[in-house]
């Protein structure tokens, strides 16, 4: 008996010791940075994620998916769940992310009237993603989605855009943050990428939904608003405060 007890607490402790976070695809490509960064401090606690949309990680989240944090692409997923009382705390805004125009080809990127001249644009479904809304929003302000209209090809979510871009399309309007990862980082500016004008459209806010109190999850919660995660953060291009 005594045996099976110390057993049960050694499984426990081993459970207790891991966390599974549900992140955004734009956020593929800093994950394992930032993990890698909160090993540093923390490596007795095991970090696991799944990407996906944050809409789509959300209904798993409705479903009873074992996630410990949602790291949303933006704040109404996060808030939506606190509204229903499946986060437990206000959501907070761990860092902002930015649009790019991105060519495959070698270009002559100047600006983004340049979906004038191509024949087909990928961008993340505006209804679901929210860089596809952001995406909608400056193309919108632009007068360029309505006479475009037919050109745009729509993916599920940020980093489909970028495979329809490098594949599908002419360009594509994706998340500056992809073209840190390391198949992009040949690409140069003003010839493969330009960035969109920030004011162009709505601030993209990610937020976080945390989703209990274990201790390993508040620990990486609060590893997130540290200098060392702002810094991945940053070098992967958000914008952090």
């Amino acid at each position: 008996m005594r045996f099976l007890m110390v057993l049960l607490l050694f499984i426990s402790s081993i459970i207790a010791s891991e966390i599974k976070i549900a992140a955004a695809s734009n956020v593929s490509y800093a994950i394992k940075p930032l993990i890698k960064e909160f090993n540093k401090k923390h490596p007795e606690i095991k970090v696991k994620y799944v990407l996906g949309s944050s809409g789509k990680l959300t209904a798993q989240i409705r479903n009873k998916a074992p996630f410990d944090i949602l790291l949303s692409a933006d704040m109404k997923y996060p808030q939506a769940l606190y509204k229903d009382g499946l986060a437990i705390e206000k959501p907070k805004v761990y860092a902002q992310g930015s649009l790019a125009l991105f060519s495959y080809k070698n270009r002559d990127l100047k600006n983004i009237n340049i979906i004038n001249k191509v024949k087909r644009v990928a961008i993340a479904n505006p209804k679901t993603a929210p860089y596809g809304k952001a995406a909608y929003e400056a193309l919108t302000k632009l007068k360029l989605y309505e006479k475009n209209k037919k050109k745009f090809v729509y993916a599920e979510n940020i980093s489909q855009t970028v495979q329809y871009a490098m594949t599908a399309t002419d360009i594509g309007l994706i998340a500056k943050a992809s073209l840190y990862s390391p198949k992009m980082k040949r690409f140069k500016e003003s010839v493969n990428y330009i960035d969109i004008d920030s004011s162009l459209y709505s601030p993209i806010k990610q937020g976080i939904a945390l989703l209990n109190e274990k201790n390993e999850t508040i620990k990486f919660l609060n590893f997130l608003f540290s200098k060392e995660a702002k810094k991945v953060f940053k070098s992967y291009g958000y914008i952090v405060e």
